[in-house]
């Protein structure tokens, strides 16, 4: 199973580790937090646009299609008790492609892996609870 790990620094500000990589994540001012780093939900939709463009770039290699300039922009609102999160993916390409191509890379963008999670119903998310001895300071 993959990993990330994340410790609050201070107030909302959130060191992440996932492997060797290291990112802050934090909340904009407005909300308390100190805009540090991007939100969760902008992580999210941060994660679904990066991989749709690398599932698009690794088919279309395979495929030996040259797209020229990717760029993927996600626009997103965040989830409220009554309305789930939504989420428009805009893919941009530098090169074109034939009709069918075009067909093609929409159908694999949607089935990138973060994409089917966030379509898929059957996501499971287990929260669990422990208690950790705070160190403290060797002054």
């Amino acid at each position: 199973m993959k990993r990330a790990v994340i410790r609050r620094r201070e107030g909302y500000e959130h060191d992440v580790e996932i492997r060797e990589h290291h990112l802050i994540i934090d909340e904009p001012q407005e909300k308390g937090g100190s805009d540090q780093g991007p939100t969760p939900a902008e992580l999210l939709a941060a994660a679904l646009g990066s991989c749709t463009a690398v599932t698009i770039e690794m088919y279309a290699d395979r495929k030996e299609w040259g797209l020229g300039t990717v760029e993927v922009e996600v626009d997103f609102t965040e989830a409220t008790p009554d309305d789930p999160p939504r989420f428009n993916v805009e893919i941009r390409l530098g090169a074109e492609l034939s009709d069918e191509a075009q067909q093609k890379i929409l159908t694999i963008a949607g089935k990138c892996p973060v994409h089917r999670a966030l379509k898929s119903q059957s996501v499971e998310i287990q929260d669990t609870l422990e208690f950790v001895n705070e160190d403290e300071d060797e002054d």
